[in-house]
This record gives C-alpha cells, structure tokens and sequence, in this order.
C-alpha cells in the first residue's frame, strides 16, 4: 500500500520480503511515481522477514531515489529481526533505519 503524506510517499509493507513477493515492493518505490523530489518512508513495521532480494530492492530503491534532486529513502520502525539481516548486511550505513514512522517523516 502506498499514501502521501506531505510530499513524502509511504510504502507500508506487511508479511516477509522475498523473492516470491519483491515484485509489489518494486512497483511501489517505482522512481516514476515519486515526482521531482522523490521522497519515499518504507514502512516496515509488519514485516517479519527479508532476505537478498528485499536488501536488492531496497537498495536498488535507495540508490535510484537519492540520484534525483533532493531524493531520499528512509525504513520506518524496522523489527529488531530485520533489523539484525539489514546490520549484518550493511544496509542500516546506508539506508537511514528509524524507530518510528513519525521519526522518518520529520527526519
């Protein structure tokens, strides 16, 4: 699911992150529907598991988002069991990883 909120797109995304369910995701955080300043919050706060694909499109996401002006992405309230893939990985250095939905809209 998908809303704006005050020029910032919101993904909520709930279930496991997968390659079996990473193509919804992708089409979510499609650049194209993020406007001249493409700022997208993935709220993560029901997601229970990810694996390489999910850290792909976030990733992916991440990258294409921030190369357009004033572009970014940013994870809202990301279980302490993603959390821990998205540490191991290196993920939470390069994607902002906030506790609360609110903090990720204000940051």
């Amino acid at each position: 699911m998908s809303t704006a909120t005050e020029g910032i797109t919101v993904v909520t995304v709930t279930g496991e992150i997968d390659h079996a369910s990473a193509g919804p995701l992708v089409q979510a955080l499609d650049l194209g529907k993020a406007g001249d300043r493409p700022r997208v919050v993935v709220d993560v706060r029901q997601v229970t598991f990810t694996d390489s694909s999910g850290i792909n499109v976030l990733l992916t996401a991440h990258r294409d988002l921030t190369a357009a002006a004033d572009g970014w992405l940013h994870l809202a309230g990301v279980p302490d069991s993603v959390l821990r893939t998205l540490q191991i990985v290196g993920v939470d250095a390069v994607i902002p990883c906030r506790t609360s939905l609110r903090e990720a809209l204000t940051a």
